[in-house]
């Protein structure tokens, strides 16, 4: 399943970032903000618990997330939602996957694996600014399904629906949360219209 996020403030600031005029500095700045108010919508179904406050008046019944979240960009265009995400849930635990995609084949090759141990009633919130071709989400939810990881969710910024399908034929049982679902892939595996190469843009790289 997937659900597009289609509020006002994400779609004005995905304008902005779409920009090829766009600086490094704002369009890290543009991840950050986007991923911040996707997160809402991403997290909105914790579960919740309840306990009592002392306030300076009174006791009031509150509530507060039941269990941990465990964020695992993927390296490394996801660490430019990292910020966005800690922002909102600073205590949130870091786990890192990091993969690259093969020009000739458009398939990830994995490099590298860091991702905390299981916590009960943990969320794992898998981050990239791009779900093209699907391939390193699906290497991604495969990875912790290794570990017995059954929570968990799917936030990007930019999609498509190839890249949706894909995942969604693998691991229909996994959430997707994005900005935008785009056109198509294009025949060198990337987004149309999309934003280019997030992680080159991030980075400064070619």
């Amino acid at each position: 399943m997937h659900v597009e996020v289609n509020h006002p403030c994400i779609q004005h600031k995905l304008a902005e970032l779409r920009s090829v005029d766009q600086p490094i500095s704002k369009f890290r700045e543009l991840i950050s903000e986007i991923t911040q108010l996707l997160s809402y919508k991403a997290l909105e179904n914790l579960d919740l618990v309840e306990l009592e406050v002392q306030t300076p008046i009174a006791k009031a019944t509150c509530k507060k997330i039941r269990g941990e979240i465990i964020v695992i960009p993927i390296l490394r265009a996801g660490l430019g939602m990292l910020d966005g995400v800690l922002s909102i849930m600073p205590s949130s635990r870091v786990g890192f996957l990091g993969m690259f995609r093969d020009e000739k084949t458009a398939t990830p090759q994995s490099y590298y694996e860091n991702i905390p141990d299981i916590t009960e009633n943990g969320l794992h919130l898998i981050i990239d600014p791009m779900l093209a071709t699907g391939g390193s989400t699906i290497a991604a939810i495969d990875a912790l399904k290794k570990k017995q990881i059954k929570d968990m969710v799917v936030m990007c910024i930019v999609s498509c629906p190839e890249g949706i399908a894909a995942v969604e034929s693998k691991h229909p049982d996994v959430m997707i949360y994005t900005a935008s679902i785009d056109s198509h892939l294009n025949e060198n595996n990337y987004i149309v219209p999309g934003l280019g190469d997030a992680g080159d843009r991030l980075f400064g790289t070619d």
